[in-house]
C-alpha cells in the first residue's frame, strides 16, 4: 500500500522509499510436476522388470544358488519399495493433501525407506558374492551356501526393520493434511543423528564394502583373464556385474543422502539459514529422491548381466511361448512348413523330423504321396 511504501523522513525535506526488490527466492515458479511423473515411470517401469524377474525365478529356475537367493530377495523389496510410490503419487495430484488414514501415512513412508534400505544391503551381498566367486571360483564359503544365503536375507529383513521402527515416530501427518517426507518431519536435531547413523551404516558402510570388492574383483580378474581359458572360467560377468552395481550404487545414493543431510540440517534454527538457502536446499533434495529411487526400476538389469543359467532359461521359456502362440513366426523351418500350406503342399511330422510332400508329384491317383520319395526341410539348406 501506499502508506507502507512512503516512511516519514527521518531528516527536513527527505522521503525514504521503499520499492520493490527482485529476489530470486520469490519468484514465481512453474508447477512442473516433477515427482509424480517420474515415480510413475518408475513404478511402471520397475513393476513389469521385477514382476517377470520373479515369474521366471519361481517357474523357469529349477537349480537356486546362493546369487539366485539374493537377486530374489532383492527383487521382492524392490517390488514392495515401488508399490509405495502410487500412494505418494495420489498426494502430490491432490496439491499435496494426504488422502488416506494416518496409518496408512505412517506405513507408507516406513515401507518405502525399508525396502529401499534392504535393497542397498542386498546389493552389497550381491557384490561380496561375486568378489568370492572372482577371488577363489573353486572354493564355495558359508555365505555362499543356499542356507546361508537364507539366513543372511532373514537377518537383514529383522535387522532393517528394527533399525527403523524409530521412523515411524518421526514421520508425521501435517495440520494440512500433507503425509511428509522423513526429512521433514519432527525434530530437526534429533533428526540428523538418526538420519547420520542410517547413512554411515546402511550407506557409507556397504559402499565402502562394495567398492573395496570392486577394485579386488577388477584387479583379480584382470590377472585370471589369461588363465580363464585353460580353467574353463567365465570371469566377465562377475566383473560387469560388481562394476555396474558399484556404479549404478554411487550415483543413485549418493546425491539422495547428502542433500537429505542437508534438508534436516537447513531446519535447525539456531544455525540461521535464510529462507532462500533453505529453498534450494530443498528443492536439490526433491530432485535426488527420484533419482535415488530410479534404482528400484534398474535392479532387473542386473539379472540379465549375472547369468548364471537365469537369462538363458528366461529367455528360452519366452521363446517357447512365442512359438506356440505364434507358430509360423520366427524359425526358418516353421517359415518355409507354414508357407507351404498357402502352395497347396501339407506338413506332416515323422520320426521327429519335417518332411514336405508336394501333391502336384502324385501322377497316379491311386498312388498314395506316403509312398512317393520325400524330401526333408533342414534349417539353413537351399
Amino acid at each position: 500500500s501506499d502508506s507502507e511504501a512512503r516512511k516519514p523522513p527521518t531528516e527536513p525535506g527527505l522521503v525514504v522509499t521503499t520499492r520493490p526488490t527482485f529476489n530470486l527466492c520469490l519468484l514465481q515458479t512453474y508447477r512442473i510436476p516433477y515427482l509424480p511423473i517420474m515415480y510413475s515411470i518408475e513404478f511402471i517401469v520397475g513393476l513389469i522388470g521385477n514382476l517377470i524377474v520373479i515369474c521366471g525365478y519361481v517357474f523357469c529356475l529349477k537349480e537356486w544358488k546362493c546369487s539366485n537367493i539374493y537377486l530374489f530377495n532383492l527383487s521382492i523389496t524392490d517390488l514392495a519399495f515401488l508399490c509405495t510410490l502410487p500412494l505418494l503419487v495420489n498426494q502430490y495430484n491432490h496439491e499435496g493433501q494426504w488422502q488416506f488414514s494416518d496409518f496408512t501415512c505412517h506405513l507408507d513412508r516406513f515401507l518405502l525407506y525399508n525396502n529401499m534400505y534392504l535393497s542397498i544391503l542386498f546389493l552389497t551381498c550381491i557384490s561380496v558374492d561375486r568378489y568370492l566367486l572372482v577371488n577363489n571360483p573353486l572354493k564355495t564359503y558359508r555365505f555362499q551356501s543356499k542356507r546361508g544365503a537364507m539366513f543372511v536375507c532373514f537377518l537383514l529383513y529383522v535387522s532393517v526393520t528394527l533399525a527403523l521402527i524409530p521412523m515411524l515416530v518421526i514421520i508425521e501427518l501435517q495440520n494440512g493434511g500433507s503425509c511428509t517426507d522423513y526429512a521433514s518431519s519432527g525434530s530437526a536435531q534429533y533428526n540428523f543423528i538418526y538420519s547420520m547413523c542410517l547413512t554411515i551404516f546402511c550407506f557409507i558402510f556397504p559402499q565402502c564394502v562394495m567398492i573395496f570388492s570392486g577394485i579386488q574383483t577388477t584387479a583379480r580378474a584382470l590377472k585370471k583373464m589369461s588363465k580363464q581359458h585353460r580353467r574353463n572360467i567365465s570371469l566377465e560377468k562377475p566383473l560387469n556385474l560388481v562394476i555396474l552395481a558399484v556404479g549404478s550404487f554411487t550415483v543413485f545414493f549418493t546425491p539422495y543422502h547428502i542433500m537429505r543431510n542437508l534438508r534436516i540440517i537447513s531446519r535447525m534454527k539456531s544455525l540461521g539459514f535464510l529462507s532462500c538457502t533453505k529453498s534450494y536446499i530443498k528443492a536439490g533434495y526433491t530432485v535426488t529422491r527420484p533419482i535415488a529411487y530410479l534404482n528400484a526400476a534398474t535392479n532387473p538389469i542386473f539379472y540379465f548381466l549375472l547369468g548364471d543359467k537365469f537369462r538363458e532359461t528366461l529367455m528360452s521359456s519366452i521363446k517357447s511361448i512365442f512359438h506356440r502362440m505364434f507358430p509360423c513366426f520366427g524359425r526358418r523351418d516353421t517359415q518355409a512348413s507354414c508357407s507351404s500350406y498357402g502352395l497347396g503342399g501339407r506338413r506332416e511330422e515323422e520320426r521327429g523330423k519335417t518332411r514336405l510332400f508336394s501333391d502336384s508329384s502324385c501322377k497316379n491317383p491311386s498312388q498314395s504321396c506316403s509312398q512317393l520319395p520325400t524330401r526333408s526341410l533342414a534349417v539353413g539348406s537351399s
